[in-house]
């Protein structure tokens, strides 16, 4: 009897989705694409309708051969790929490479791979869906077309290597345009004045801040302003002119989508965008739990929705109930609308099993797999639960005509932050303006006694430096790249050296500044932000079937290619000179100079061709020395890349460790620290001190 045939991208998701079918079933992958355009040229035949020229990827004709083998076995063949463009187009790629017969070749999609989710999409087998297809076509086409046609031209003006993706180039000039705003951000002045005042009866004393005259708010900007105010306030009655009590309620944040995931994973786990969405993929396409077999943890991770299935959140409801009390569970089904069809398409990313608690699994995810499904898992609870609620109470204190006002806010119901509060930044809420705890016994008839005026100079500050979370945040709000290629743009300007990263802050490089300037002066529309938004809602019209996806290549390359030929003819030769740093070469005396290779950065020989001599620079920890021989300690990477720490004097000293070396010694044995998550631990084990940072 002949089986049926599911084909997925990865084995991981194979193991998963094979415990659900049972004998009937083979379960194959393709491991990702099949077929793509060449990467030796564009691919992209312009006169031709912008035809695209897809062959088959190097090193999968094995594969495609034993996937042709059971194609031939199978009664029924199921296309299982991924639920977005990319796994459309994979399926269709898939189709086409292994000439499926299309009478019984079926695609199927799941949200969460779940024995319902993947039974009922077998019942709700459908066709290719087209349009999916043709907005991936009309991405990678405009990609190809642009990267392929501009990065030409850098090599010959600038640095050979160089490249200038589509919605990459975007991104540079957002992270370039910060830098510039930061150089050229001049710090204005201003000045807070704090009065603390005592209620006479309660002897109760706190603070007030000054607010401005009668209604009006007044900025203070100079200290002139200020002693203006502490003159014609310094005699006079403090008196109680308003009190407002009201209750206010905060929101539990909605459950994750793709770029929210990113944001927190970064702030709260240091993880970068890269590595939270390989995370969450192995956590969506499945890892075995004790008892359960393999299991996938979480809904689809790349989302732009925060819609939740009723199911689901019936789910939800029923295990907050049962956890936390009936009067904590929100039964509304609340979702932000939103105004594109297409971004609606998946649900928000939460777990697939709300009874399996992150804590209870722990030892049987890595560290990273616990953390981010402990992130998804949380907040998916809490979007379910009641709002919190505060009780403010607001005072307004007027002396001659100046007002000052004080404010306290209590948290009278925890709703969601019973299990929130630790997990969410935001929860610092609770502790707002705790040093005004005593204003809750203030009346309108308190007679009140000043005790002290601060009076605190500021500064205004420049823009932060964007941080991965930041960036992910401002593509997403300008509508810049969609959810999977959040990750992909940030990971491409670093592996470019367009940008460096410094204590999760990201700066432009000379080279990314170049660039950036280049690409705006020759081609200012396809970096404009406005353009490149506008062209994302064409591709979404695209799989919504609403525009023909090569008449996007037809409206748009006319006037690329007037930008190109003006680059061609006007942009100068510039010349981008190594630095040179202090090191010697070995062999010929010269002072070496900073290149950047494949893995990143080294150290070569100007001599080159001539002398050949190259070594990797080598990152020295400051004040730390080792503790055998007193020479420094540098950071070394093993042949996989896992980072360790050795002494520099390797011919005739072994020190090496794991974990980062600190400057601190051990107050019990002066033995090294180090460092170790949030801790320092003492290197010597008869020791084992432990020291909380």
């Amino acid at each position: 009897m002949a089986k049926n045939l599911v084909i997925v991208e990865s084995p991981a998701k194979a193991k998963t989705i094979k415990k659900f079918l049972g004998a009937n079933y083979i379960i194959e992958a393709s491991m990702g694409h099949v077929r793509d355009l060449p990467k030796s040229q564009m691919g992209i035949d312009i006169e031709n309708e912008f035809e695209p020229k897809y062959i088959t990827i190097r090193g999968k004709g094995e594969l495609l051969a034993n996937l042709r083998k059971q194609v031939k076995k199978a009664s029924k063949i199921y296309l299982a790929t991924d639920p977005d463009r990319e796994g459309e187009a994979i399926s269709w790629h898939l189709l086409h490479s292994l000439k499926l017969d299309e009478k019984n070749t079926y695609r199927i999609t799941f949200n969460e791979i779940t024995k319902n989710a993947i039974q009922s999409s077998i019942k709700n087998a459908r066709e290719i869906d087209m349009d999916l297809v043709d907005a991936q076509q009309a991405r990678r086409s405009l990609d190809r077309i642009v990267g392929y046609n501009i990065s030409p031209i850098l090599w010959k003006k600038v640095k050979k290597g160089l490249s200038a993706g589509r919605v990459q180039s975007v991104a540079l000039k957002l992270i370039n345009d910060r830098e510039e705003e930061i150089n050229s951000f001049i710090p204005q002045e201003y000045w807070t004045l704090d009065a603390i005042l005592k209620d006479k009866a309660t002897k109760d004393s706190f603070k007030t801040r000054f607010y401005g005259k009668e209604k009006k708010k007044i900025d203070l900007g100079s200290i002139e302003e200020v002693e203006k105010i502490l003159k014609e306030i310094e005699s006079g009655d403090w008196k109680v002119e308003d009190i407002k009590e009201k209750d206010r309620l905060k929101n539990p944040p909605f459950p994750y989508i793709t770029s929210t995931l990113q944001q927190d994973a970064s702030r709260k786990l240091n993880f970068t965008t890269a590595k939270t969405m390989r995370i969450a993929q192995q956590l969506y396409e499945g890892v075995e739990i004790k008892g359960k077999g393999t299991l996938g943890l979480i809904t689809y991770l790349r989302t732009d929705s925060t819609r939740i299935s009723d199911e689901a959140h019936q789910q939800a409801v029923a295990y907050i109930e049962e956890n936390f009390g009936k009067n904590m569970c929100n039964h509304k089904n609340t979702v932000i609308k939103s105004k594109k069809k297409v971004q609606d398409a998946h649900e928000a990313i939460r777990p697939t099993y709300i009874d399996i608690n992150p804590d209870e699994i722990k030892d049987l995810l890595t560290k990273d797999q616990y953390k981010i499904y402990k992130l998804i898992w949380t907040r998916f609870l809490a979007s379910r639960m009641m709002p919190a609620k505060y009780s403010v109470k607001s005072l307004v204190i007027s002396i001659n005509g100046y007002v000052f006002k004080a404010s306290l806010s209590m948290l009278i119901f925890e709703g969601y932050m019973k299990l929130y509060k630790n997990e969410d930044t935001e929860g610092k809420e609770v502790q707002e303006l705790e040093e005004n705890q005593h204003i809750g016994n203030i009346s309108m008839k308190s007679e009140l006694k000043r005790i002290e005026i601060e009076k605190i100079q500021h500064f205004t500050q420049a823009p932060p430096r964007y941080t991965e979370a930041s960036l992910v945040k401002t593509l997403e709000e300008n509508g810049v790249g969609r959810p999977s290629t959040y990750a992909p743009i940030i990971t491409t300007l670093l592996a470019r050296n367009y940008i460096s990263k410094e204590k999760k802050q990201i700066f432009v490089t000379e080279l990314g500044e170049i660039v950036s300037g280049l690409l705006e002066s020759y081609f200012s529309e396809i970096v404009d932000v406005k353009f490149t938004a506008n062209m994302e809602t064409k591709l979404d019209a695209v799989e919504l079937g609403e525009i023909e996806w090569k008449n996007i290549l037809k409206e748009f390359y006319p006037g690329f290619s007037k930008m190109l030929e003006k680059a061609e003819k006007e942009m100068e030769k510039i010349v981008i000179k190594d630095e040179v740093s202090d090191v010697l070469c070995d062999l010929c005396g010269k002072n070496m100079v900073i290149k950047i290779g494949k893995f990143g950065k080294f150290l070569a020989c100007p001599g080159f061709p001539d002398c050949k001599n190259a070594k990797p620079i080598l990152e020295k920890l400051e004040d730390v020395k080792c503790p055998k021989c007193g020479s420094d300690v540098i950071v070394r990477k093993t042949k996989k890349g896992r980072r360790y720490y050795g002494c520099e004097n390797t011919e005739n000293c072994d020190f090496m460790v794991w974990n980062k070396p600190s400057s601190i010694s051990c107050p019990k044995c002066g033995t090294y620290m180090l460092e170790k998550g949030k801790n320092l631990a003492c290197m010597n084990e008869k020791c084992n001190n432990v020291i909380t940072k």
